[in-house]
């Protein structure tokens, strides 16, 4: 048996065992993504200012509880979608570090879904707040 294959079969017996340890552990490796994400990434900058302002307004009109679901779920969607546009365009700046008219593809399509849930979180945004602040004015 070649090393690689005991390595393999080492890793597959290790994933079938289950320990907290590990399970905390998984923890601090998905905050060290987000403060890559949030290091890296000047559009998650953006994401994070519209985010402080969004939630400001709400507790500023002290929105109802469905509307901070709505916000929270549009919030997220963008986050979601910004980190997984982030871990494609590292995962293909490592299998082709030379431009590849696929690899553009990929990155140009991960980059739409950040734009459709962000145009999305806008739209939701709207409906809610709208109403508040024409009844401010």
């Amino acid at each position: 048996m070649s090393r690689n294959n005991r390595v393999v079969r080492k890793n597959l017996n290790k994933i079938s065992t289950f320990s907290f340890a590990a399970r905390i552990k998984s923890f601090s490796y998905a905050f060290a993504g987000i403060a890559v994400l949030i290091k890296s990434q000047h559009n998650a900058w953006i994401h994070l200012l519209a985010t402080t302002l969004v939630i400001s307004c709400g507790l500023f009109f002290q929105i109802e509880s469905v509307e901070w679901c709505l916000v929270i779920l549009a919030i997220l969607a963008v986050f979601v979608s910004e980190t997984l546009n982030t871990a494609i365009e590292f995962l293909c700046d490592v299998a082709s570090p030379a431009p590849h008219p696929l690899i553009q593809k990929s990155k140009d399509v991960a980059a739409g879904a950040v734009l459709i849930s962000a145009i999305g979180a806008v739209i939701i945004g709207l409906i809610i707040f709208l109403p508040y602040f024409k009844a401010y004015l």
